[in-house]
């Protein structure tokens, strides 16, 4: 029960003390030292801690507890609630020259030869370009307000020129304080890759004047950037489809120098005799130019329908269906089923996408683990999900 909520009307009964005590409580004299809820009945002197705790002094040596010995501006002497005052620090009342204050605790002290006392910041990587006073406060050499004093004062200098307010450094940039380097890595950039079970009837378009489904639709919000496909799909071709969000990536996916393989399982009505497999392998003359199969494997099948793997290293405008059209044969069913090293999961379904995994990433773009530059944990890949269906 709560103070509000006792009955007004209970009546006061003073305690008694305890044998050998002067009397209840009301028995004390008016003026003299009014006993705690420890020292209730004892006598004078015995076990009550107000009468045992001298009366603090005038001269204020017992300080209050309070945040100005943190922050230095204050000169404490060794009571109780100043930890400080019993352990003077190495920088104690050292102060700038032109300041009336002393340095914080975090600040760097120079050095006659132009060092820092402090110890070894520790070294943080970046991906992206940052603003130069957050790099540094998470170096652990300062606080930003700290840092920003040490910018407009020209101790700090970026490349050899004084540092400006604001100013954002990147990889290659060379930070000094005091004429001594910053230890600051910038880790290349891990892209984001998905991968995409494109089925039948979606276009891969932004935009489409018909109003027909496109990809896009499916994939998750980007907080940054967009989503690029690498390479496309007709609107009647399924299978895998990747989706990058870093254009050197794209680029490296896509580019004809890179010559990276595309498999195919294509379903057609009838069978290749020889002379047609040798025509789609050695070259068939197209509208824009030679196009040819790399590889040609027959995968069997049932009835009048047969299936055959087909790869080849460029991706133009419905090159496969032309190629056996060149040939009167009708494709009934196309399906991606690799793209260079990625090869489609037999557990994705059609419209599901999941992320490739953080390892396979760093292979896919020629960069190093992300756990042997930073430490970091090695980011699971996501399961697949089925996004709204049309």
């Amino acid at each position: 029960m709560s103070t509000s909520q006792k009955p007004k009307n209970r009546p006061f009964r003073p305690k008694t003390g305890k044998p050998g005590g002067d009397g209840p409580r009301s028995a004390a004299p008016q003026g003299g030292p009014q006993s705690g809820r420890r020292g209730r009945g004892r006598p004078e002197g015995e076990g009550n801690r107000a009468t045992a705790r001298p009366e603090r002094e005038a001269d204020g040596n017992r300080q209050p507890k309070s945040n100005a010995s943190a922050i230095g501006l204050t000169d404490l002497g060794g009571g109780r609630g100043n930890p400080r005052g019993r352990r003077p620090g190495p920088h104690a009342g050292y102060a700038k020259p032109d300041s009336p204050y002393p340095l914080a605790s975090t600040e760097l002290l120079p050095t006659p030869d132009g060092g820092l006392r402090q110890g070894k910041p520790q070294e943080a990587a970046y991906s992206e370009p940052q603003r130069l006073h957050k790099v540094l406060a998470a170096a652990g050499v300062g606080s930003r307000r700290e840092i920003e004093e040490w910018i407009v004062a020209g101790r700090i200098s970026v490349n050899g020129e004084p540092a400006d307010v604001g100013q954002k450094v990147g990889p290659g940039d060379r930070v000094r304080i005091n004429g001594k380097l910053m230890p600051i890595r910038f880790a290349p950039r891990i892209p984001r890759v998905l991968i995409y079970h494109k089925p039948d009837g979606e276009i891969v378009s932004r935009d489409d004047p018909e109003g027909r489904p496109t990809v896009f639709n499916r994939l998750p919000v980007l907080r940054k950037g967009r989503w690029i496909a690498v390479g496309r799909l007709d609107f009647n071709t399924s299978g895998l489809l990747l989706f990058v969000n870093d254009g050197d990536l794209a680029n490296k996916l896509m580019h004809p120098r890179y010559e990276l393989d595309r498999e195919y399982a294509v379903r057609i009505l009838g069978e290749l005799d020889e002379v047609q497999k040798n025509a789609l392998l050695k070259g068939i003359e197209l509208e824009d130019g030679l196009a040819k199969f790399n590889t040609l494997q027959d995968r069997g099948g049932e009835g009048s329908n047969h299936w055959y793997h087909v790869t080849l290293s460029e991706g133009r405008n419905r090159e496969v269906r032309r190629m056996f059209e060149a040939l009167g044969l009708t494709v009934s069913r196309l399906m991606r089923v690799r793209y260079g090293p990625v090869t489609l999961p037999s557990r994705l379904k059609r419209g599901m996408w999941e992320d490739m995994a953080v390892e396979e990433v760093c292979a896919l773009a020629g960069l190093p683990k992300p756990d042997n530059l930073t430490g970091k944990v090695k980011r699971p890949a996501r399961p697949p999900r089925r996004s709204q269906q049309f």
